[in-house]
């Protein structure tokens, strides 16, 4: 779908959020990591505990008229709420960050048995995304393997931010599907949903568990000035 507005930042594509910043990872996206990395990473359940909706909601408002005093309001608000403000904006994104051309390859990647053939077509397929969207995925995952270095503190393990996230970050447009065109036994719509789910937070758990994605150096030295154009 469209994008509904061009102001604010949810429900707004990244690439128009990126370049009216001129930022390489949106703004929304760095605040809230900055914040939870600063006092949220050893709160037990960080990012599977829900946050309360009426903070989320006074978050998501400033941010999308570009409150001054956001980073205020953050520092004022449960660290719950900040999380669940990220886990929103990706949620409202228009397109999911893996974007719906890519999702039926990346559910095709992860199914490959052999390892060789699997890494190489899931890499290729994480370096084809568009730069926004390969910037700001790979600013979340840094942060999220930080969270789960705090595992035996905060009970959130890469498979367990992989169950919240990776359902966030990847979907299915209404016209693609990675189920078999003539199972061999009837699927039922929650057997359908759960597999699409389990593939979903598989994508996301292999790129947490592998050592570290060879990225182009410029692309991610990027990240690290993401204030420049």
């Amino acid at each position: 779908m469209p994008s509904r507005k061009q102001t604010g930042v949810f429900g707004v594509k990244i690439a128009v959020v990126t370049k009216r910043e001129r930022s390489k990872v949106p703004y929304i996206v760095r605040q809230c990591v900055e914040e939870i990395e600063r006092r949220g990473m050893e709160e037990v359940g960080i990012y599977r505990v829900s946050g309360v909706a009426t903070d989320i909601q006074a978050l998501k408002a400033a941010f999308d008229v570009n409150n001054k005093d956001v980073s205020v309001m953050m520092s004022e608000m449960d660290v719950n709420a900040i999380a669940g403000t990220l886990k929103l904006y990706f949620r409202e994104l228009p397109e999911p960050l893996f974007t719906d051309e890519f999702y039926p390859n990346f559910a095709e990647g992860i199914a490959l048995s052999d390892p060789v053939a699997k890494e190489s077509c899931m890499l290729n397929l994480l370096l084809s995304l568009p730069e926004a969207n390969l910037l700001t995925f790979l600013f979340l995952l840094d942060h999220l393997k930080r969270v789960a270095e705090k595992e035996t503190v905060n009970k959130m393990s890469l498979h367990n931010l992989a169950t919240v996230f990776g359902p966030t970050l990847l979907r299915p447009s209404d016209k693609e599907s990675k189920l078999p065109t003539n199972p061999s036994q009837p699927i039922s719509m929650t057997d359908s949903w759960s597999l699409e789910v389990m593939s979903q937070v598989q994508v996301l758990l292999y790129f947490l568990q592998l050592e570290a994605i060879p990225a182009p150096d410029s692309k991610r030295q990027s990240i690290l000035f993401s204030t420049e154009v």
